[in-house]
């Protein structure tokens, strides 16, 4: 008897539906399997345990070929999800279960050698498409329920055991579907931060930048000597972002989903996420890719921030890679097997020393480094990439009186409401863009987040945008001049002081940049003065 068990694979971030098709014939020897389809390694080592889960449970097979067929049998099969609806394939076929309609069901599922049923990555993907095709249940393993039952329309049964499987078709037992509350564990969670910036003593300047930069969704790299909070600060951009909407949450918790980074009993992520790799990372595991898909750093960073620490001791060719990335938001990996394009708007956070022995322009102790060692040091860091970073500011050592007397800092809830209105103005200002000088603005005012060329801050004002929103009066534009001339900056530096001076503009909701505007601007632009080095 041939039997037929819907199941699912993973495309990337998406999921295809895969029938499993089971059926036995007469070998004259002992029990085999034979698995086509076009099978990854883990799909074809299902044949042990999908034979000892049902040994261990009192199903003896008789000594017959078993045929396994994953269709459509031209796109290659992964990962360990079959091997519970495989099982129930060969129980059809021998009969030893019987499952009405079960064409309505969709099951995924890793087994255990006694018949438990082990969690598996890429549920949400999985779910979505279930609910597409109209499946009217999901049969996962049980800690993947509240991950599956976050897709609306669908019944999501999380089991622990395939015996708890067979009572329930054969019934002897009931299953209750797993229901979650999205809405309201989205929205209790949102604002429970690890890291606040009123545990930030001092360094005003800088928590001044860091608010810029997530009001207008800017990039920015940090320079300072060791020790002088540079890491604190960045490990708490998260908590004065715009928060996540639930399609952002959405989509982000698909990419974690994938790559098997959720953890257990999350439903949906809710906060941006804060990815921050080490710098010995390959450009594999930063963009993604491999011999079997991932999703890299800058895909699981997606709607949130990428810190880079001690950006010059990255490879620079994996630093390269990410020029693409940080102008288009998306990415596309090809290699010989798979061709995917996956979102990766994220802010970029990054970190140095200001030389090599990290103690340049510090105030009481003496850098060694010369300044040909402060060049080639500082070179590590193509132009090009510094070009897509559009603030760049100084943290200054905290003396000791400061950090024993300084107040408790300002709560980050005070600087994100700052954020959140100057994130509102420029949501209303590009959403009223005529077709043509825009793609489709975003709808929530909340981000990073986005997929394409969809325009929704300032640090992604193109050259005629620019024109249009930053329009200086005769005292702006003679101290932008000024300060050209004086520090010899670049023609990069000059875009990107406009688009900073438009967003500390909205966060007065001023509605021309004005001179102080521009002052504030010049002065993120440290690394571009040509007395820098001195």
């Amino acid at each position: 008897m041939i039997a037929k068990v819907q199941s699912a694979t993973l495309q990337g971030l998406d999921a295809m539906a895969v029938t499993i098709e089971v059926d036995h014939y007469e070998s004259g020897q002992q029990t085999k399997f034979n698995i086509v389809g076009l099978p990854d390694s883990a799909v074809k080592e299902s044949q042990e345990r999908v034979q000892s889960a049902l040994r261990v449970n009192g199903y003896k097979l008789p000594n017959k070929t078993v045929v396994v067929n994953l269709s459509p049998a031209d796109v290659r099969k992964e990962g360990s999800g079959f091997d519970l609806p495989m099982a129930l394939g060969v129980m059809m076929s021998y009969e030893f279960l019987k499952i009405k309609q079960v064409e309505r069901f969709m099951f995924v599922g890793e087994l255990g050698l006694d018949g438990t049923i082990m969690p598996v990555k890429g549920i949400l993907p999985i779910s979505i498409k279930a609910r597409e095709l109209g499946y009217e249940a999901l049969f996962v393993p049980a800690d993947n329920a509240r991950e599956a039952a976050v897709v609306n329309k669908l019944k999501v049964y999380g089991v622990h055991h395939l015996k708890d499987i067979v009572a329930f078709f054969s019934g002897l037992t009931t299953l209750e579907p797993t229901i979650v509350n999205t809405r309201e564990e989205f929205y209790s969670q949102m604002f429970s931060f690890d890291f606040d910036f009123d545990e930030v003593k001092g360094q005003g300047n800088v928590k001044r930048a860091f608010e810029v930069a997530a009001a207008g969704g800017h990039n920015i790299i940090l320079v300072g000597s060791p020790g002088c909070g540079k890491s604190m600060m960045a490990k708490r951009l998260p908590s004065i972002l715009p928060p996540l909407s639930l399609s952002e949450s959405l989509e982000t918790t698909q990419i974690h989903s994938v790559a098997g980074k959720l953890k257990k009993d999350t439903s949906l992520i809710s906060q941006r996420p804060f990815r921050a790799p080490h710098h010995t990372v390959s450009d594999v595991a930063l963009v993604g890719g491999g011999n079997t898909f991932m999703p890299g750093e800058i895909c699981l960073a997606h709607n949130g921030v990428l810190f880079l620490d001690e950006l010059p001791e990255f490879n620079r060719a994996v630093l390269e890679t990410l020029r693409q990335p940080l102008e288009d938001r998306i990415i596309t990996i090809s290699r010989a097997r798979y061709n995917f394009t996956l979102p990766c708007s994220f802010m970029l956070v990054a970190s140095m020393n200001p030389c090599p022995c990290g103690y340049h322009h510090h105030p009481t102790r003496k850098c060694i480094c010369t300044p040909a060692q402060i060049q080639r040091y500082m070179n590590k860091i193509s132009g090009p990439l510094m070009d897509r970073i559009d603030i760049q500011v100084e943290v200054e050592s905290v003396p000791f009186e400061d950090i024993s007397k300084a107040p408790k800092g300002e709560p980050s809830a005070a600087i994100r409401e700052r954020v959140l209105k100057a994130r509102q103005i420029q949501m209303e200002r590009y959403r009223s863009l005529p077709m043509g000088e825009r793609a489709q603005a975003d709808e929530s005012p909340s981000g990073t987040g986005g997929r394409g060329s969809r325009i929704h801050c300032n640090a992604q004002m193109t050259t005629s945008l620019l024109q249009k929103y930053v329009q200086l009066d005769d005292a702006a534009l003679k101290l932008l001049r000024t300060a050209m001339q004086k520090f010899n900056l670049s023609a990069r530096a000059y875009d990107r002081i406009l688009k900073v001076s438009r967003t500390i503009a909205d966060l007065e909701a001023a509605e021309r940049v004005q001179s102080h505007h521009i002052a504030e601007a010049i002065g993120y632009r440290n690394l571009d003065r040509d007395n820098w080095f001195e």
